[in-house]
């Protein structure tokens, strides 16, 4: 028998999606310009999100049995669809402001050093700060700041710019054996941290640096080593006894400089690799090459590359947006 579908309707679009399913990963399945930001939801992590509040939509009807809309915005990736449920995200200005709002929240303690930073050019508040960031800050108090340490013999903690978004500690807690580190402190003194320095030591650690959104955890076997946009990132394998053993290289010549785990088009690792594969295979004899990692056009790893994808189709030549959009524009005039 099979399973029944709901129906929801994200920006005019509609899918058709399994009960249970969240705003957020219907969202993924229509994909494009309509899926909301996420910098703490982690798909494969239980428990992930409804931290960061950067995914915030607009349920303007909840369902076909109440169609009442729903009082406040909500958290795409903690919200359920109901069947006949429509959402507004990037039609709603409403939804607009407010993501402007909690990047500036995002931003208040976070310095502004991209130029210096590892994580410059894969930073998901990069992206964030660029498409709704303010060009001043009203922030004038002092900014928190902390030292850098080290929770491992690769790791290196760059707490000063954390966001709290929670993913290195779920991923210790939910692929290692004893998780070591979390977070330490309330409110404006919350840090993540361990009581011991150097205490993080298991062969999954290297993986809270794939789940960290900023640069707040960084490779040190990498840590300003060079540019991703001047590297060379392929896919490629080999035969490991801990993991799945499938990684991103990135090289120039012989010289791997970094291992990463595959993520997807939302920045997700689906495989967790182990430490010998990450911190220890740096040659590219180690591995079996596949072909050239796909990089969005969008991206600055992309520049003066071999491969780029297709660029997604943008909102103003998306016809059957533009149509739902109309509608729903229509349908609020009507109900005024």
């Amino acid at each position: 028998m099979a399973e029944e579908k709901v129906k929801v309707t994200i920006d005019g679009i509609s899918v058709e999606v399994a009960p249970g399913t969240t705003i957020m990963n219907a969202a993924r399945q229509i994909g494009g310009d309509i899926v909301p930001p996420a910098m703490c939801y982690y798909s494969t992590l239980e428990g992930s999100g409804g931290k960061c509040r950067t995914c915030l939509v607009k349920v303007s009807k909840g369902s076909e049995k109440d169609p009442r809309p729903m009082p406040k915005l909500v958290a795409s990736c903690r919200t359920g669809v109901m069947d006949g449920m429509e959402v507004q995200n990037i039609t709603s200005e409403e939804v607009v402001e407010a993501r402007r709002g909690v990047v500036e929240f995002l931003l208040i303690n976070h310095p502004l050093d991209c130029p210096i930073c590892d994580q410059a050019g894969e930073c998901h508040l990069q992206d964030l700060s660029y498409e709704h960031g303010l060009e001043n800050t009203r922030y004038d108090f002092e900014r928190r700041t902390f030292d850098k340490i080290d929770i491992g013999d690769k790791i290196k903690l760059h707490m000063t710019r954390c966001i709290l978004c929670y993913r290195c500690v779920m991923v210790a807690d939910q692929i290692t054996d004893n998780r070591v580190h979390g977070v330490l402190g309330r409110g404006d003194a919350a840090e993540i941290s361990t009581y011991i320095s150097q205490a993080v030591d298991n062969d999954f650690s290297g993986n809270m640096i794939d789940v960290c959104p900023v640069g707040a955890l960084t490779d040190q076997t990498f840590r300003f080593k060079n540019r991703v946009w001047f590297t060379k990132p392929v896919e490629a394998h080999r035969d490991c006894p801990t993991c799945s053993g499938k990684v991103t290289l990135w090289y120039k010549g012989e010289e791997v400089l970094r291992v990463t785990g595959r993520k997807d088009e939302f920045g997700e690792v689906k495989d967790f690799i182990c430490n010998e594969c990450r911190f220890d295979k740096k040659a590219t004899s180690d591995w079996v090459i596949e072909g050239p990692r796909k990089v969005k056009n969008t991206s600055v790893i992309s520049a003066n590359h071999y491969e780029q994808m297709v660029p997604e189709p943008v909102i103003k030549k998306n016809l059957t947006l533009q149509e739902g959009n109309m509608k729903q524009l229509q349908r609020s005039e009507k109900l005024k």
